[in-house]
C-alpha cells in the first residue's frame, strides 16, 4: 500500500472512531467496516496507536472483549464505566450499548453495457 494511501485509509479510521458517543461502543471491525475497509481491524488498530486525541477506550475486541493487558486493560474498563457501559463479566454488554453506525444510501448507477462482439 503506498504511504498516501495508507494516511488517508488511518485519518478516515480515525474520523469514524472520533464518531463513537460517549456511552456507546464498537468493535475493531465494526470500525473497519463503517470507515469503508471492511476486514481491516488491524488497521483500526495501528490508527489509534500513537494517537493520544481519539477516544481509544470506545474500540473494543468482538464480543465486546478489552484485549489490552494488564493496566491499560483496567483502565479502559475503568474509562467505560465512568461513561455508565455496563459489564457482562469481562465483557462489554453489547446489546446495550453497541453503537449503530448510521446507514448511507447508496446511490444508483446505471448498469454499462459490454460492447458486443460478433461471432463468427
Amino acid at each position: 500500500m503506498k504511504p498516501e494511501t495508507n494516511d488517508g485509509m488511518l485519518a478516515r479510521i480515525r474520523s469514524t472512531i472520533r464518531r463513537i458517543p460517549r456511552g456507546k461502543v464498537a468493535t475493531y471491525g465494526d470500525v473497519a467496516y463503517a470507515a469503508g475497509f471492511p476486514g481491516a481491524a488491524r488497521q483500526v488498530v495501528w490508527a489509534l496507536h500513537g494517537s493520544r486525541e481519539l477516544p481509544w477506550q470506545r474500540v473494543l475486541g468482538a464480543g465486546g472483549k478489552i484485549l489490552l493487558p494488564a493496566e491499560k486493560g483496567a483502565e479502559q474498563r475503568f474509562l467505560l464505566q465512568s461513561e455508565g457501559v455496563a459489564f457482562i463479566g469481562l465483557r462489554v454488554d453489547m446489546k446495550q450499548h453497541r453503537y449503530a453506525w448510521p446507514r448511507f444510501r447508496r446511490t444508483k448507477r446505471k448498469a454499462q453495457r459490454m460492447p458486443r462482439t460478433r461471432k463468427g
